[in-house]
């Protein structure tokens, strides 16, 4: 693949493992409230905004549970998944640091777009020492919608200097791939923790198993 002057990366589940921890600290706020909730229930909402996944929490266990018990639920489970990141618990994701040498040697631009908090990346960037890794961060609170809505992919295109033709992203997630299409960019999809149907498949250039594939990949 040729030409290829600028990377636009999801964050979560793409350049860190940060899912599993999300998992970990709603399943640990769960229990502590007494709230039904399992692996099934937080799959379902991956990739998906907070905000949204917060009302579907309120629409779960409000009639159960009441507002403000699930309001300390989420609170707790958010609190509770910084600290993780903070003490340095989100893992790299496999071959990104050899990624981003490799394309800082060919001088392809490079940017973060992802629907989470600007705080939460840059915590994410910070501990791992990659904050200068990326010319610009499109974040949560640039955008009014979330994917699979193209607005967060619009904004991170905007802010290279070359046109889409030349612009790919890098996803993990079904709504990051829809959202990457209805942009009209290319995208390559290295799954985390869903595998995709075909349909989503098909919207992709490529669905790679790891970022140490992605060089290989560009190199053709």
């Amino acid at each position: 693949m040729q030409n290829v002057q600028g990377i636009i990366f999801d964050m979560d589940g793409l350049m860190f493992d940060t899912e599993t921890l999300y998992y970990k600290a709603t399943q640990e706020a769960a229990d502590m409230m007494g709230f039904s909730y399992d692996f099934a229930t937080y799959e379902k909402y991956i990739g998906v905004s907070d905000e949204e996944v917060w009302q579907a929490y309120h629409e779960m266990y409000d009639p159960l549970f009441g507002e403000q018990a699930v309001n300390t639920f989420i609170n707790y489970s958010f609190d509770r998944a910084v600290e993780l990141f903070e003490a340095g618990a989100a893992d790299l994701k496999p071959g990104l640091k050899e990624l981003l040498h490799y394309l800082q040697e060919k001088e392809v631009q490079r940017c973060v777009a992802s629907s989470n908090q600007r705080r939460i990346i840059d915590i994410l960037l910070e501990k791992n020492d990659l904050s200068d890794e990326f010319s610009h961060i499109v974040s949560f609170e640039n955008v009014k919608k979330a994917k699979p809505d193209p607005e967060i992919f619009e904004k991170a295109a905007a802010a290279f200097d070359t046109s889409k033709e030349n612009l790919l992203i890098l996803e993990d997630s079904k709504n990051g791939v829809l959202a990457a299409d209805q942009a009209g960019i290319n995208v390559i999809m290295v799954p985390d923790l869903i595998t995709p149907t075909p349909a989503i498949e098909a919207r992709t250039l490529a669905v790679l198993p790891t970022l140490n594939e992605i060089p290989a990949f560009l190199e053709k």
